[in-house]
Parts: C-alpha cells; sequence; structure tokens
C-alpha cells in the first residue's frame, strides 16, 4: 500500500475515534444534567390539596367521588386553598356542600365558591345583597326554552296603549337567571328547560323595578345574551318606574293602566 493513502486511512481513523470520544463523552454530561434535575424536582415539596374530580355546575352537591387530594409545589399554595395539614377532615366535612359558582375538574375547591350544606339551596346561591326574584314566562317568552340556569338575559315589558298599540321598553338589562321552575342546575349540552317561572338574581332597586313592571306589563319577555356578557355590568335599570327620588313612604297604585300615587298615610299625592 501507498504510503500516502496510509496516511490518510491513519488520518481517517483517528478522526473518527475522536468524534466517537466527543460522542460519547456529551452523552454522559447531558445524563448527568439529567440526573441532577430529576433530583431537583424529587426533592422539591409539595402539599395536598383538594381540588374538584369533575366539573361541577352550579347547584351542585359534593360528593366524596367529586373532591381529591392533589399534591401542589408547596411555593405555589395561595391564601385560600383546603390542604391536607391544615384541615385532613375536609373531604368528609363539605360532603354535601352546594357549589355557588362552577368549579372545573383539578381546580382548587374554594371556600367562597361553596355554600354550607344545611343553608336553603336558594339562598345559598345568592351573593351578598342580591335578591331573587321569580317571573312567569313561557316558551314564547323564554327564547323558545333555550334559557338556562346561569345564562344572561334582558328584560322586556310588553304593554297594550289606550290606541290599541303595544309598546315595548327594556327595563332591565344583562341578568343572571338563577333556576328555571325548581332546576338549578344546568341540563346536558343538549337539552333545553321548558318551565313557567324563571327566578332571576336582582339587586334590591332592581326587584322593585319588576315587581312594579309585572303588574303593569301584559306581557314580560325574557331576550337571551350571548355569554360573552357576562362580565358587563347590569346597569340598565327603568327607575321611572319606581315612585319617589328615595323610594321611600310612597306607594304607587296601578288602575287602569294609570299610576296614582299615595304616601304613607293614605293621601294622594299630586301627579
Amino acid at each position: 500500500m501507498k504510503p500516502a493513502r496510509v496516511i490518510i486511512l491513519s488520518v481517517a481513523l483517528l478522526a473518527a475515534g475522536a468524534a466517537a470520544f466527543l460522542a460519547l463523552k456529551l452523552t454522559g454530561r447531558e445524563r448527568v444534567v439529567q440526573m441532577q434535575a430529576e433530583t431537583r424536582i424529587e426533592k422539591e415539596p409539595t402539599i395536598n390539596v383538594l381540588v374538584a374530580a369533575a366539573n361541577l355546575p352550579v347547584g351542585a352537591r359534593l360528593t366524596p367521588e367529586s373532591m381529591r387530594w392533589q399534591g401542589f409545589p408547596e411555593n405555589g399554595i395561595v391564601e385560600g386553598f383546603i390542604t391536607e395539614p391544615n384541615r385532613a377532615e375536609a373531604m368528609t366535612e363539605l360532603k354535601d356542600a352546594i357549589v355557588r359558582m362552577p368549579i372545573f375538574e383539578g381546580e382548587p375547591i374554594r371556600p367562597e365558591k361553596i355554600a354550607d350544606a344545611n343553608g336553603a339551596i336558594m339562598s345559598s346561591l345568592l351573593p351578598s345583597g342580591k335578591r331573587a326574584v321569580a317571573a312567569e314566562i313561557t316558551v314564547s317568552t323564554s327564547a323558545g326554552g333555550f334559557i338556562l340556569p346561569n345564562d344572561r338575559v334582558d328584560v322586556i315589558m310588553v304593554k297594550k296603549a289606550d290606541d290599541g298599540t303595544f309598546q315595548t321598553e327594556t327595563i332591565l338589562s344583562n341578568i343572571r337567571v338563577l333556576a328555571i321552575d325548581q332546576e338549578v342546575q344546568e341540563k346536558d349540552e343538549t337539552k333545553t328547560i321548558t318551565g313557567s317561572t324563571a327566578t332571576l338574581e336582582l339587586s334590591p332597586e332592581q326587584a322593585r323595578v319588576i315587581a312594579v313592571a309585572q303588574q303593569m306589563a301584559d306581557k314580560l319577555t325574557l331576550a337571551l345574551r350571548s355569554v360573552a356578557d357576562a362580565q358587563e355590568p347590569d346597569a340598565l335599570v327603568a327607575k321611572h318606574l319606581l315612585s319617589g327620588e328615595s323610594n321611600e313612604g310612597t306607594i304607587q297604585i296601578i288602575k287602569s293602566g294609570v299610576i296614582q300615587k299615595m304616601n304613607n298615610t293614605g293621601t294622594q299625592q299630586a301627579q
């Protein structure tokens, strides 16, 4: 064999050996780094947090099957989480508690999202300062029966004028539906609820407005709103239906479509 070929072959063998050595060294270094990372992960302390084991809609009751303990990094625990060290018997204590706001699978169960099991269901679902008021509905006045608990609606008042025409007015906007008849939980996605009564979540002022409107109106209609409107304020209130600036000390009487105002002594006030 010619000397030149021997030299070229020797150089190629040396290069291949060097490449193999470097590859082996790099692989070993990566394995060490990976093992060090795994060791750090294993040593990171965790704390068991009570979470939902399934999606829980508004009005659902907690059961041992719907809750579980799940490890959370210790530095990821925030105030309001129910932890095993602080409340080891939480699953037993919270059995049959009522879900006030939707809780998704794997989400920590926080006290503000549930209500005492011993309380009435409807009052447990009501946020502080709100009132539950029922309004009569039919399929034609409730978006064809597609309105479900936790939906948002506008309340439209329809009344017949003296000349035979009909007048419409939106008296409340973006109102949350608490229940349809006695149903406070949503049905599955393929079904609707056809009821005769919708229970609405209202402020005290809104409750007075709808109480007056139900006496004045020939019909109240609920207009279903987009779910994207849930975060918008329920600002529209037909305050002109209420009597007086403070709404105190005045009684509003509706007779034959005519509104009469009387004070608390029974004397009619000047219009």
